[in-house]
């Protein structure tokens, strides 16, 4: 999408993704595509390195890092529906709002969640990308918070709700003592 109705995202944080191109998306949705741009980062550093036990492991009753990262593969997967480019994949119901950590044996293995993960990372910046501007200033789907009423206001609560659980991340990744992701 180019024109006068797109803003060239440059990420110039020392955080940024080094090597990614500019993201055009439409103006209505330029920090969501970045707050996404930035939590994908994050999230890639959470993921990396663990070893099968500890994509399981969890502090008390909070749920662990496979279910994080099922959420939020889950949470983009709605993004996309709502933006007209649904993607899925068969295990995501166990990720869904509301659901909990209670079915660990029948999650998808740590490898197909990362592979899981870098596919739907790619499908939402293109999707993203291909945004109409009227699309975007158009209502939010019923039954989705959304920060302005519009589209535009339900993608910005999805990078927001994606916030929430890369912290949860960064914080189970120190928890089992990998260090911290940024700072």
């Amino acid at each position: 999408m180019a024109g006068q109705d797109t803003i060239l995202f440059e990420n110039s944080l020392t955080l940024s993704v080094k090597g990614n191109p500019a993201m055009p998306v439409a103006p209505q949705i330029v920090q969501a595509a970045a707050a996404f741009r930035f939590n994908s980062n994050m999230l890639d550093k959470s993921f990396d390195g663990l070893a099968q036990e500890e994509w399981s492991a969890h502090p008390g009753e909070c749920n662990c890092l496979f279910w994080v990262a099922g959420h939020v593969i889950w949470a983009r997967s709605r993004v996309l529906a709502i933006l007209g480019s649904p993607w899925s994949r068969p295990w995501l119901s166990y990720f869904e709002r509301g659901s909990s950590a209670a079915d660990v044996d029948n999650y998808p293995s740590p490898e197909e969640m990362t592979a899981a993960w870098q596919d739907v990372k790619v499908a939402l910046t293109a999707a993203l990308e291909g945004a109409s501007p009227e699309a975007l200033t158009g209502p939010g789907p019923e039954k989705v918070p959304s920060f302005d009423g519009m589209l535009a206001g339900t993608i910005a609560f999805m990078a927001w709700h994606e916030g929430y659980h890369v912290g949860q991340a960064a914080y189970m990744r120190k928890w089992l003592g990998k260090g911290q992701i940024a700072g």
